[in-house]
């Protein structure tokens, strides 16, 4: 978990996703490279890269803040409702707004985010047996009743395509004049980083932090506002990417504890490394084809997620 071990690993796996792809690109080769070859690393590859980066950094802060806030290792945007919430969100935009530019689709998306996460907030505040396991199960159940009325609305509407799309995470798609909105998860990350210490203070409970002095609910409230805004960009410019926000904060805590400070650097490197590697792992396992990123870090990340089921006291 040594900060340079990290960064060396980032950069050799951008390196191979870079040349990763059915045109062969050389890095080799590069003062003999073709106009072509230019364009497709400009156009796709390094755009593609770029929303890896910043998708795997930004989901795996937002499960960092949610499991914080909510003092639980299971909680996630996908394991809150939250991602389910911001698609529901994006189908409202579709069916009141057709034409609507991403900005709208966007704003629309985090408003429902932010709502589903809210109620799913006061689901918890509510609930007196507040199992390590039971909470997330019961965002599950949440999330999928929220899915569940996306779907029904989206048969009804003739919208079930269009609402797919988002159903499943995906880079493939990504290209130069497509993915730009994804870099407003930026500077919503920076604001994460500046209030790190007080999201640790505010994860002690309300009578702690106000003890200390600090305004608990508009901590919680800036939390889940930083949530919902990064699952809402990542959702509309990628797709889905489950169990993300999950993981790789429990797989960070196990080595550098659970200071958010000192933890954030760690899981921001951690989650881009994750999802550079299961998306070189779908590229390659059915090469010339590709594996969606949704599918690999479902499948690897239920895996994950299974075993700490399975290993539950280790995380109470």
């Amino acid at each position: 978990m040594k900060k340079r071990y990290l960064v060396a690993a980032l950069i050799v796996l951008s390196l191979v996703s870079l040349f990763i792809g059915v045109t062969n690109i050389s890095p080799f080769d590069i003062n003999s490279w073709t106009k072509d070859e230019i364009e497709i690393l400009l156009i796709s590859r390094v755009p593609r890269l770029i929303s890896i980066i910043i998708a795997g950094v930004s989901l795996s802060i937002a499960g960092l803040i949610m499991q914080q806030l909510t003092r639980n290792k299971f909680v996630s945007p996908t394991t809150a409702g939250t991602m389910d919430s911001a698609r529901f969100g994006i189908l409202i935009s579709l069916m009141l707004f057709s034409t609507a530019g991403p900005m709208v689709k966007m704003l629309v998306s985090f408003l429902f985010a932010l709502l589903g996460t809210f109620i799913f907030m006061k689901i918890l505040d509510r609930i007196k047996f507040k199992d390590k396991i039971f909470i997330p199960l019961v965002g599950l159940m949440f999330g999928n009743i929220v899915s569940s009325i996306t779907t029904f609305f989206a048969y009804k509407n003739d919208l079930i395509q269009n609402i797919a799309s988002w159903l499943q995470g995906d880079f493939s798609t990504i290209i130069t004049g497509q993915y730009e909105l994804i870099y407003i998860s930026v500077p919503i990350m920076i604001l994460a980083y500046i209030y790190a210490n007080k999201f640790t203070i505010a994860g002690m409970g309300e009578d702690f932090a106000v003890n200390l002095g600090l305004n608990y609910k508009k901590v919680v409230n800036i939390g889940l506002i930083i949530v919902a805004l990064i699952s809402s960009v990542v959702l509309l410019t990628v797709g889905m990417i489950p169990f993300l926000g999950l993981i790789v904060p429990n797989i960070v805590s196990i080595y550098a504890g659970d200071n958010l400070k000192k933890t954030l650097s760690h899981t921001a490197l951690v989650g881009a490394i994750f999802v550079l590697l299961c998306d070189i792992l779908g590229r390659v396992i059915i090469y010339p084809y590709e594996i969606s990123i949704g599918l690999m870090v479902g499948v690897i990340g239920s895996g994950i997620f299974l075993y700490m089921l399975i290993r539950r006291k280790a995380y109470e």
